[in-house]
């Protein structure tokens, strides 16, 4: 089972991907796509569509406010609030129906939710959370999942320095569908093609972009799509109309990847699907109007691998295309940067990750929640804490997988009680549960699985030989 939701396109996008990836794997009998949005009610869709995109085009500022304020690695530790819990609702029950064997998150918004259900016993799918930016955004942190897939490998060396154990966290690229037609191809022999992108829903930037263009000196060709704004495609090609030799105006297609593999430069926003599929075609972006928050660190990824240059001004767009156009060495490079960027197999990785990966999930109790976003608000790397407040993981012993990371007070009364010999765990199902803490019965319900006890052993800075005394 695959869960997006249709904040923008690109989530919808990365569950398609994944979708494509089932179908050319013989082990998997049926697949559903879900997007929560579409099961909730109007007033919850539009607060959370709509209304990003208002503020988007209207308060850009706030956009990126509320971004670096939901960054902190699990600044939310409680369960999912009572609107959101009620609007998630019609989803339990499609889980419920579809039983599935596993679950691919592309939104965090479900990735929380599935958080929830695995800590009260109510799945019991591995789950994986798919993130669609190239930068790490703490919203997708959860208290349980099976894997966490992030765009680099900066993102995945962040998270292990927070804490998160290194089997539990790979970096695979963003999902991507494949291209039905890989043969198609640049030719060479022809001035260079400009691939000029509204986005999905269109955006006025676009026929900016596209007038400042009527301005250059280099020789060039124009594709320019303009997704579902119809309004826009018409501005447009009323704009070109005395040099419609050079330019060809799209509404919204699904040649998108083939467009791409033709173009030798990009100009439009930083989108993290849009971003992915330009690096997996090897064509360089020239970024403009990026959503403050991830777009803009979308953009300073690419820019720091040599693949995209940023227009920060209307007025210099042309000259900025300009530049790139009459240095061919310079065009050919940055192809050659966004070629190595570009991970196309992404969705086929994470599957098989996914797939072939741990049985049991990971749990991170809130004290160890709470531990990582002090040292991360203190700028202190959590891995290197020691003492009571210090990071432990408690490893299965015949998967070698991570399956518990907490605080090393709390495995003080974990060892009181089911320690052995060897300095192991055996962690047992309790005939009275109001025997254990909340927070331990969670844990349990969640690492048994149904079964009656789990040998795990332990790791940390506080146990290296296996073992922490009080």
């Amino acid at each position: 089972m695959i869960l997006s939701a249709g904040v923008g396109s690109g989530h919808n996008s990365a569950a398609a991907a994944v979708e494509q990836a089932c179908s050319a794997r013989t082990d998997i009998d049926e697949v559903q796509v879900l997007d929560v949005l579409q099961v909730s009610s109007a007033l919850y869709r539009d607060v959370l569509a709509k209304g990003y995109f208002a503020l988007v085009e209207d308060l850009p500022w706030l956009i990126e406010w509320g971004y670096d304020a939901s960054d902190p690695p699990f600044r939310r530790r409680g369960p999912i609030d009572p609107w959101t819990g009620i609007n998630a609702l019609p989803v339990i029950r499609a889980i419920k129906r579809f039983r599935p064997t596993a679950i691919v998150c592309t939104h965090f918004l479900p990735a929380q939710l599935l958080a929830t259900l695995l800590l009260r016993g109510v799945i019991d799918a591995k789950t994986a959370i798919v993130t669609t930016d190239y930068d790490f955004q703490g919203l997708w942190l959860t208290s349980a999942f099976h894997q966490l897939f992030v765009a680099r490998e900066e993102g995945r060396v962040e998270l292990t320095a927070l804490g998160l154990p290194t089997d539990r966290i790979k970096a695979t690229g963003i999902p991507i569908a494949a291209d039905p037609n890989p043969a198609s191809a640049r030719d060479g022999s022809g001035p260079p093609m400009l691939l000029i992108s509204a986005g999905a829903k269109g955006g006025d930037y676009a026929e900016a972009v596209v007038r400042q263009t009527l301005h250059m000196r280099s020789a060039f060709t124009a594709t320019i799509v303009c997704g579902h704004d119809d309004a826009l495609r018409r501005r447009i090609e009323a704009l070109v109309a005395p040099a419609s030799n050079r330019y060809h105006v799209l509404g919204y297609t699904t040649q998108m990847g083939q467009l791409m593999r033709r173009a030798d430069l990009f100009v439009g926003k930083p989108g993290g699907l849009t971003a992915s599929e330009c690096m997996a075609a090897g064509l360089p972006m020239v970024l403009v109007s990026p959503i403050p928050g991830q777009e803009i660190r979308n953009g300073d990824y690419l820019m720091e691998q040599g693949a995209a240059v940023r227009c920060n001004s209307a007025a210099t767009i042309g000259w900025k295309i300009d530049e790139v156009l009459r240095d061919p060495v310079r065009l050919r490079s940055m192809q050659a940067a966004a070629q190595k960027t570009g991970r196309p197999d992404a969705a086929v990785d994470v599957l098989s990750a996914l797939l072939d990966g741990p049985t049991r999930p990971l749990v991170v109790t809130r004290a160890a929640q709470k531990t990582i976003l002090d040292a991360s608000e203190r700028r202190v790397v959590a891995t290197d804490l020691t003492g009571p407040s210090s990071l432990v993981r408690l490893i299965e012993k015949t998967e070698g997988s991570t399956v518990a990371l907490l605080r090393a007070e709390e495995l003080v009364v974990l060892q009181k009680r089911y320690s052995t010999d060897n300095g192991d765990l055996i962690l047992r199902r309790e005939h009275s549960p109001m025997s254990l803490k909340w927070e331990e019965r969670r844990l349990f319900r969640a690492m048994l699985r149904g079964e009656d006890e789990l040998q795990v052993r332990i790791e940390g800075p506080s146990a290296p030989c296996g073992t922490l005394t009080e």
